[in-house]
């Protein structure tokens, strides 16, 4: 009674589309189960990422990668433990090695997907530097993918001033001190002046 249900060849279910909204679609989902801070990060992370691509004049179909990327950033956190993730940023040095491979790890889910090889460098480069102490390659300057660049600050404006408790609190010249704090060592000082043109236009 049960057999066709159970034991089905994998021609059934050809017909599902994987195109990269349905593969952002599921791994959004998978992310709301895990953690719904999680999930809220890569929602803004995607909506800043994105809103400062289209301020810099980037072609319409690069700022929707970036949008997407943005959205499937830290899908390598899905394999991580959660009480890691509850640590952040207070991490060990043997659990931050742990977390570092998070960028790599979210790559490799989607390196066997047509749709997603044009996004696949920026998940796997969102965490380098300009300064090239980032990782996982130390890449530095111009050779991180410009969509990796405008993640890095847009991860790093969420994580660190937009959900800090005390925001509301925060004026204009504060935020942007803090930005500027890392521009020419985390971030690409172009990308920098950018975000924050799109922040207070």
């Amino acid at each position: 009674m049960y057999t066709s249900s159970l034991f089905q060849s994998p021609e059934t279910f050809s017909s599902v589309r994987d195109t990269l909204e349905d593969i952002t679609l599921h791994f959004t989902y998978l992310m709301r189960l895990k953690s719904q801070a999680l999930y809220e990060h890569s929602v803004r992370v995607a909506n800043f990422a994105g809103a400062a691509a289209l301020h810099m004049h980037l072609p319409a179909n690069e700022v929707s990668l970036i949008h997407y990327a943005g959205l499937l950033h830290d899908i390598g956190l899905l394999t991580m433990p959660n009480r890691l993730l509850d640590r952040v940023p207070n991490l060990s040095m043997r659990e931050h090695q742990l977390y570092k491979k998070h960028p790599d790890l979210g790559a490799n889910m989607l390196e066997t997907n047509p749709a997603c090889q044009d996004l696949i460098p920026y998940i796997r480069f969102h965490h380098e530097r300009w300064d090239g102490a980032g990782y996982p390659k130390h890449l530095r300057s111009v050779n991180i993918p410009l969509g990796a660049r405008i993640l890095a600050v847009a991860a790093y404006y969420d994580s660190t001033i937009y959900s800090a408790p005390d925001f509301p609190q925060k004026t204009k010249s504060e935020v942007t001190q803090a930005l500027f704090s890392g521009s020419g060592t985390l971030f690409d000082p172009e990308v920098t002046i950018s975000f924050l043109n799109m922040l207070y236009r």
